[in-house]
C-alpha cells in the first residue's frame, strides 16, 4: 500500500507540507527529519555491533522476609 507512491501522490504530500509549514520552515523541517533518521540508523548500527545499551535499568528482585517470633527476639 505505502510502497506504491507515485509522482502525483508525492506532489500532493509536498503541497500539504508547504501548506502546513510554509516555504520558510520547509528546509528546517527537512533537516530535522534528516537528523532524526541519521540518529536512528546510527543507534540501529550500534545495536547490531553488540554495543547494546539498556534503556531501562533492571529491577532488582527483592525477597520479602516475613518476621517471625524468633527473628524479633534476636
Amino acid at each position: 500500500m505505502f510502497g506504491r507512491l507515485g509522482w502525483p501522490q508525492l506532489l500532493i504530500i509536498l503541497v500539504i507540507f508547504i501548506m502546513i509549514f510554509g516555504l520558510g520552515k520547509l528546509p528546517q523541517v527537512g533537516a530535522s527529519i534528516g537528523k532524526s533518521i541519521r540518529a536512528f540508523k546510527k543507534s540501529q548500527e550500534e545495536d547490531d555491533d553488540g554495543d547494546e545499551v539498556e534503556a531501562l535499568p533492571k529491577k532488582r528482585k527483592t525477597t520479602s522476609k516475613k518476621k517471625t517470633k524468633t527473628d524479633e527476639s534476636i
